[in-house]
């Protein structure tokens, strides 16, 4: 497929890039002309997004990673800027979710999700803002959720965390924009990933659920990680120049209405 190389010499680091949203961003900012670093933790996995790749003669190293532990995040960092030299765009992509009631968590799992959907972000940036303000012009992309914007049942420690990640974007833009820094939030919908796979096999009928959630879906679709990386991409470059601080619904139109109910619709006309 044609890309416009809006990302030539361009050098990305993506957090969970290995799986999901974070795998399709990397393939399509690589496709775009940015050098990659693959971050996560699954060495198979990371390997399988090399070779998809190179394949399309991208350039991309994969770092071994865990995003909670800060002397890693910076050790990617200079891994990156070693590889590259340079960093300009920062991704932060990786997340979990946990599916259970809040009077059930344990101090450690409240923790865990806390770690790895926020505070992995403050390491990020951390380590990354000596690079990105060296540059004229640099970004940064924070992946939310539309839990950023309302509740979600079973949820609480994840819609907790995609909460705090839509302030932080905003905090960083505001603090940053002096650096030629640009901060913004992407927030999907419904998208087809390993985490949402998860969320429904909780549910004891995963595609019976599926369907019932896609129902509430003005498109009825479900995202795939592609439709999502192209938001995460339009933040990543000088299409949305002037844009900070803000958040972008990928959604399907689920947020656009209190009530909807695919299934009582009438079948389109021809």
């Amino acid at each position: 497929m044609a890309t416009s190389k809006r990302l030539q010499g361009q050098v990305a680091w993506i957090s969970g890039a290995t799986k999901g949203i974070g795998e399709g961003a990397a393939c399509l900012f690589a496709e775009e002309g940015a050098a990659v670093a693959v971050i996560g933790r699954d060495e198979a996995d990371g390997d399988r997004v090399l070779r998809a790749i190179r394949r399309r003669r991208g350039k991309a190293i994969f770092v071994r990673c865990e995003v909670t532990d800060e002397a890693a995040v910076r050790a990617s960092v200079q891994q990156t800027v070693a590889a590259f030299g340079k960093l300009d765009i920062l991704v932060n992509n990786a997340g979990i979710v946990d599916v259970q009631m809040l009077h059930e968590y344990s101090s450690e799992q409240w923790d865990r999700v806390m770690n790895i959907n926020v505070k992995s972000m403050f390491f990020a940036f951390k380590h990354a803002f000596p690079h990105l303000r060296q540059q004229r012009r640099s970004y940064v992309v924070n992946v939310g959720s539309i839990s950023s914007m309302v509740g979600q049942s079973m949820t609480p420690v994840y819609t907790t965390s995609k909460g705090a990640v839509l302030q932080l974007s905003k905090s960083i833009a505001l603090d940053y924009a002096r650096y030629g820094i640009r901060s913004n939030c992407v927030c999907p919908g419904i998208t087809d990933t390993p985490m949402l796979r998860q969320h429904l096999n909780a549910s004891g009928d995963p595609e019976g659920h599926l369907a019932a959630r896609l129902n509430r879906v003005p498109m009825n679709v479900a995202l795939t990680p592609r439709d999502v990386a192209r938001s995460i991409l339009y933040f990543a470059c000088e299409d949305s120049a002037g844009i900070t601080g803000t958040a972008l619904t990928v959604d399907a139109g689920y947020l656009a209405a209190a009530e909807w109910d695919c299934s009582a619709l009438p079948a389109p006309t021809p």
